[in-house]
């Protein structure tokens, strides 16, 4: 069997590592590119410090871009209730942290309640 060789636009996990926050935000869709043209604020520069550093890092910044130097790392993402875990893949750079942390459960419908009656035809 042959082993998929990841990509992003062409460019290998390691290309895409070396590279600078500017060649980074080229790649990126528009979203993601505003905001790192924009600049990250304080909070988050020092979030990315972190997520350099250590193995796992908690945080509430939903919106902050997935980076290829985070890749292998497991964030703790808040969804207003607790703090999920997301172990960051190479297929997830360029999306937000928030995409992987859902704010809201799914519905699971079974069967109808008490004193629910079935149509007869």
């Amino acid at each position: 069997m042959v082993k998929k060789i990841f990509s992003y636009r062409g460019k290998k996990l390691e290309e895409l590592q070396s590279m600078s926050f500017r060649e980074l935000a080229e790649l990126f869709t528009s979203r993601v590119r505003r905001s790192m043209k924009r600049g990250f604020t304080d909070a988050q520069k020092k979030f990315l410090k972190k997520t350099e550093n250590k193995k796992v890092v908690k945080t509430h910044f939903r919106t902050m871009p997935i980076l290829p130097h985070m890749v292998g790392k497991t964030i703790k993402v808040y969804n207003g209730k607790e703090f999920l875990d997301v172990i960051v893949v190479p297929e997830m750079i360029g999306h937000t942290l928030g995409e992987f942390s859902p704010t809201r459960k799914r519905t699971g419908h079974s069967t109808p309640g008490v004193g629910k009656k079935d149509k007869k035809k």
